[in-house]
């Protein structure tokens, strides 16, 4: 069977991590390793995943301390330790509940690309509260997944990501100490842009927790996208990512290397030739209102 790698970062998460490694447990394939880094939880977390590692046995639910740096640095660590190998690797949040057959919906997927060919998986959620009751579900993306997107968005949740040995060799070769917004938006920007493949599920793979101490929220309302925008966060976040991906300019394919800098020269243009650069780029977001609001920041120099 197909071997996969979780690679669980948590940090004061007593309160759902019980309920995240039962939905594990609990999945159709069952061929799985659990490597969690714990970055310095000061509360129950390292008791409960020695209890679980008691019960599933040491080779099953590895332990280990995280770098100290936050989530992102946390998953970067997992994700590029050599000494962890797998023909899969899923990012694993503390607090969701994933579905039975999130992993095998996500190897059948996976299955289909050669090994050599970098790919990633990627799904839509459903969104419960703390108490796991139903709130919804995560927005439903229609467009395909490509580096012109990735640029200007993430559509894929970490806690829904698994991807193959290729796509891993990737984010092993740009490093864990590079300076990104999210985990898993550079694990778009990097598959995408390398020539990988992409998909995206519109079957819902988890039950995404929104709880007060929930690091990442739905943030897809008008209000918090102009926020970002007027705040300047999302520009400087692009300002990030275009410095990472030049550390991997040599592994983009042409045509990204194309993008890339059409993008960036665009940035950094007047008013009409920043919308022409950007229109030559292609970049673009999944929705209507994602495409307006893209211009309209590009037209206040805010991407």
């Amino acid at each position: 069977m197909t071997r996969v790698a979780i690679l669980l970062a948590t940090m004061q998460g007593q309160r759902y991590l019980g309920e995240q490694l039962a939905s594990i447990v609990g999945q159709t394939h069952g061929a799985w390793t659990i490597h969690a880094s714990d970055d310095g939880s000061g509360d129950a977390t390292p008791a409960i995943l020695d209890r679980h590692r008691a019960r599933l046995g040491a080779d099953r639910l590895r332990l280990r301390a995280g770098p100290g740096r936050g989530p992102v640095a946390n998953f970067l660590s997992l994700a590029c330790d050599a000494a962890i190998a797998a023909d899969c690797y899923a990012f694993c949040d503390q607090d969701d509940v994933w579905e039975p057959d999130k992993l095998a919906r996500a190897i059948a997927w996976l299955a289909q690309v050669p090994p050599s060919e970098p790919a990633l998986y990627c799904a839509r959620t459903h969104t419960v509260d703390a108490d796991n009751r139903a709130i919804g579900l995560s927005p439903l993306f229609g467009r395909p997944p490509a580096f012109a997107n990735a640029l200007v968005q993430n559509i894929g949740g970490g806690n829904t990501m698994v991807f193959n040995h290729s796509a891993c060799a990737l984010l092993r070769r740009a490093g864990s100490q590079v300076d990104v917004v999210s985990h898993d938006w550079w694990a778009y920007l990097l598959v995408s842009g390398c020539g990988g493949r992409v998909h995206y599920d519109a079957w819902p793979a988890l039950r995404y927790r929104q709880h007060p101490g929930s690091l990442v929220g739905p943030r897809n309302g008008w209000r918090a996208r102009l926020r970002r925008a007027f705040e300047g966060r999302f520009r400087s976040w692009t300002d990030r990512h275009l410095v990472a991906l030049q550390t991997m300019r040599a592994h983009l394919t042409p045509a990204s290397r194309q993008q890339l800098d059409d993008f960036a020269a665009a940035r950094s243009a007047g008013v009409w030739a920043r919308l022409a650069g950007m229109r030559r780029s292609g970049v673009y977001r999944q929705t209507l209102a994602g495409t307006l609001w893209l211009w309209g920041a590009a037209l206040l120099n805010r991407i």
